[in-house]
């Protein structure tokens, strides 16, 4: 007989989020597979959508639901970014090191700029939205993550972050609207990457501390909003990112009955047409049929995890889920080193290649294991307990914000 334990508050949140954990290690693997796929297994990659810009989906659904939801239990700014700063950077940082010490076998990208400016974009990680290659190619889906978190802090300073709907649909048409005219982004050059990492620094100091905090989120807020619309490489697909993430958040909403999916099906129509008329949208991914059912599939999965998240979920899943970040920022360096390494991989013989696929599966998700366990937990600790001991300041409505569930 196996004894049962008392299911602590502690325990049943973990539960409760474990099925947000599963989400994000599908969509890991499914970018892991779009990137080996094409040097692996060519005949095994699906073109009638895109699996790389499925999972990049299912994440932005996923961070769109949990950011604001984490933003207000917390109740404090200061505490939020401080978990964030630890939460993304001590990773982020480590595969730069990574790939700038490797320069000398695999070269640096030749889309990285190679003067401040392309240090500024990395330091931000605003690189999307300033037009600049990342060291790592995935790199560029967290710019967009900036965005989200500099627009909520925002929106959450000024007591206006429910509104969750309206602000998917403005994104779906802002995203709409930038495709039919706007061809490159309208602030070229190295100079916003440069600003920005100014403002970026100087503001999240002040929003840590508390200095000038109200001025610091609307000052970073509306910096991040000039540069998703005008600095961005594609602008209406950075908008539509942004419609995404807030459907998130207006599942959230419905979910804890204090919104509608009439705002979530609106958004998603607008997200669906905004490549149909755009200038810029000449890439296979992005045509109408492929794009709609890459759409449909990434919002059936975060709509499953939904409907299932009252149920245990596959140890395996969530497993995948706590080492997704490693895997998403090591997996493309990886598979470049190991073809540098072998050749090209798709002159190998078939066993050949499945043989390296294990290997480099194996060696990925080990290599993701150990980076979790030995510096993105002890560094997610640290900010606990930095968050922990940080002078609280007060939320919009002078009280803490639980979030109900």
């Amino acid at each position: 007989m196996i004894a049962t334990q008392p299911v602590t508050a502690a325990s049943h949140q973990v539960t409760r989020l474990a099925w947000l954990d599963a989400l994000r290690g599908i969509g890991a693997m499914a970018v892991v597979a779009e990137h080996a796929l094409p040097w692996l297994m060519p005949s095994l990659r699906p073109y009638w959508f895109s699996l790389g810009m499925y999972g990049v989906l299912v994440f932005f659904l996923v961070s769109g639901y949990i950011i604001p939801a984490s933003l207000e239990k917390r109740g404090d700014v200061g505490a939020f970014w401080i978990s964030r700063v630890f939460r993304l950077y001590p990773l982020y940082l480590l595969v730069i090191v990574l790939v700038l010490a490797m320069a000398f076998w695999v070269p640096v990208r030749a889309e990285v700029p190679r003067d401040p400016s392309g240090v500024a974009a990395h330091v931000t990680m605003l690189l999307d939205v300033v037009h600049t290659g990342a060291l790592a190619d995935p790199m560029w889906t967290l710019s967009y993550e900036m965005v989200f978190y500099l627009l909520v802090t925002a929106l959450f300073v000024g007591g206006v972050h429910r509104r969750s709907g309206r602000l998917a649909i403005a994104f779906g048409l802002v995203a709409v609207g930038a495709g039919l005219v706007l061809s490159a982004p309208l602030l070229p050059g190295p100079w916003p990457a440069v600003v920005s990492c100014v403002l970026f620094v100087v503001g999240l100091g002040c929003l840590i501390t508390g200095r000038f905090r109200t001025v610091a989120a609307y000052a970073l807020g509306l910096m991040a909003l000039v540069l998703l619309v005008f600095g961005s490489y594609v602008p209406w697909f950075g908008a539509a990112i942004l419609a995404v993430m807030f459907t998130g958040t207006a599942l959230y909403r419905w979910e804890r009955g204090t919104g509608g999916l009439g705002p979530v099906v609106a958004a998603a129509a607008l997200v669906a047409a905004a490549p149909v008329w755009s200038i810029q949208a000449g890439w296979w991914w992005v045509q109408p049929d492929v794009w709609i059912i890459t759409m449909i599939l990434a919002g059936g999965t975060f709509a499953l995890g939904m409907a299932l998240r009252g149920r245990r979920v596959p140890g395996v899943l969530t497993w995948l889920g706590l080492i997704s970040y490693s895997v998403y920022l090591l997996h493309h360096p990886l598979l470049k080193y190991l073809n540098a390494l072998a050749g090209d991989l798709r002159s190998l013989p078939p066993t050949g290649r499945t043989a390296l696929g294990l290997g480099y599966l194996v060696a990925l998700l080990t290599l993701s294991w150990v980076t979790y366990r030995f510096l993105e937990t002890p560094a997610q600790a640290l900010g606990r307990r930095i968050s922990g001991r940080w002078p609280s300041s007060p939320s919009p409505t002078g009280r803490d914000i639980p979030v109900p569930g």
